[in-house]
């Protein structure tokens, strides 16, 4: 569970349990206090009853309140709250009335905040449990073991025919489930929005601060690359002019060494800053990611200790440089392969999306991200390795920048990484 998700699971339990302190009072004290007009005594056993409820009612909410603070389960706590409200609302409706009671209402209340809280699955558990604690209810009424405190006339198995009795019993099944459904189709459909809402916004920031970075830095790469270059032709020039000694040879060996590094570092890094231009193509997904994946697995890093897994989709057409999909691709795999200590497996997927998008994906099984380095990781220079210059993912998400494409990362610790590629299709050639 994300933290993002855990702060939203528990300012909806904090309004939760002032909601229903709040309902519980208005409508139980409107009870008492209608009733109250009319009765004799404050001690009916109707009146205690309210009195009871309402105080069990507030002290749960108190012990709610404070166990909120402490437990870290929020989705089972909020379970265990609503099961307790399904059998509070039956106790009400049992209180006000039985079947003839106005408060069957309320189990629909409650199904709506449960798919905010639970969804779907859980919401319509709930809708279940208030279905069966109603029928039997009313079914113990109909056949007079229950009498509620509150009677508007007689039992219903003596003025209602049994018919109608099935036919409220169903209609309350029908109403849990069907704002159960409803409900709980909404909560998801604002829950994926906000997650691509967040996305988008997590990507937005990415690219202004590439963006920015990239254009700072660029010149100075280009003015550090000019005096590199002349050092190492300075250094070959005297290497072939002097005579040969084993200890300059060795140090002047050192200092091409250390150049040619450098020079990689900064090719790499104004690849980051300025993608090169692009030559646009009409790339078939599916053939161009197996030439890549089959270079892959020849190369030294993935021979042996690595298997890759292949899920391709025919028919999937891209319009984009294959230079710099090849690259993307290479970087991505050389991330999976990095990631996973000892044997294991990396998948590529490519499948088509809504409308006229596609998706490529990189899984791998190796040790994850932790959730507070996620961010970071398309960050130029940030890595997690004790080699490597931290550009991969950044040349990754920028390429993919330059073409209006996304990507994405999911990551849990121990379980693995997944990278998402959202990119365009192309109309396949005639």
């Amino acid at each position: 569970m994300t933290n993002d998700f855990r702060s939203e699971l528990y300012d909806k339990l904090k309004w939760l349990t002032f909601f229903r302190l709040l309902v519980t009072a208005v409508l139980l004290g409107g009870v008492a206090y209608i009733h109250a007009e009319y009765a004799s005594s404050f001690l009916t056993p109707l009146l205690l009853a309210v009195y009871v409820l309402s105080s069990g009612v507030f002290v749960l909410t108190i012990v709610y309140s404070l166990l909120l603070k402490r437990i870290t389960r929020y989705s089972a706590f909020a379970t265990v709250q609503i099961i307790l409200d399904t059998f509070i609302v039956s106790l009400m409706i049992y209180l006000t009335g039985g079947f003839s009671s106005g408060l069957s209402f309320l189990y629909l209340v409650v199904m709506i905040y449960s798919s905010m809280l639970i969804y779907r699955k859980g919401s319509l558990i709930m809708a279940a449990l208030c279905t069966i604690q109603y029928g039997i209810m009313v079914d113990l009424e109909y056949y007079g073991i229950l009498t509620p405190l509150i009677s508007y006339g007689a039992p219903p198995g003596m003025s209602e025919q049994w018919r109608y009795v099935i036919f409220k019993i169903l209609m309350i099944a029908v109403g849990c489930f069907a704002v159960s459904f409803l409900s709980s189709l909404l909560s998801e459909q604002l829950r994926k929005s906000r997650r691509e809402l967040l996305a988008m916004e997590a990507h937005v920031k990415r690219v202004e601060k590439m963006a920015t970075v990239g254009e700072m830095a660029a010149g100075l790469a280009h003015e550090i690359k000019n005096p590199l270059a002349s050092l190492s032709g300075s250094i070959q020039l005297i290497r072939e002019d002097i005579p040969f000694n084993e200890d300059h040879d060795r140090l002047m060996n050192i200092v091409l060494r250390e150049a040619d590094r450098l020079n990689t570092l900064l090719s790499n890094f104004l690849l980051f800053a300025r993608p090169q231009a692009r030559k646009l193509e009409l790339i078939e997904l599916n053939k161009a990611l197996a030439e890549t994946v089959s270079l892959f697995e020849k190369s030294l890093g993935a021979s042996g200790r690595i298997a890759i897994k292949r899920e391709f989709s025919a028919g999937i057409w891209i319009e984009m440089d294959p230079t710099h999909l090849h690259q993307v691709m290479w970087n991505l795999l050389l991330n999976a392969a990095d990631a996973i200590d000892g044997r294991g497996q990396i998948t590529v997927t490519s499948h088509k999306a809504v409308g006229r998008g596609a998706q490529i994906k990189v899984a791998d099984t190796g040790c994850g991200i932790p959730e507070n380095k996620v961010k970071l990781i398309f960050d130029p220079f940030y890595t997690t390795k004790s080699t490597g210059t931290g550009l991969g993912l950044s040349i990754v998400h920028r390429i993919l920048e330059t073409y209006g494409f996304r990507v994405n990362v999911e990551s849990e610790p121990g379980s693995g990484t997944i990278f998402s590629i959202d990119v365009r299709q192309s109309q396949a050639p005639a």
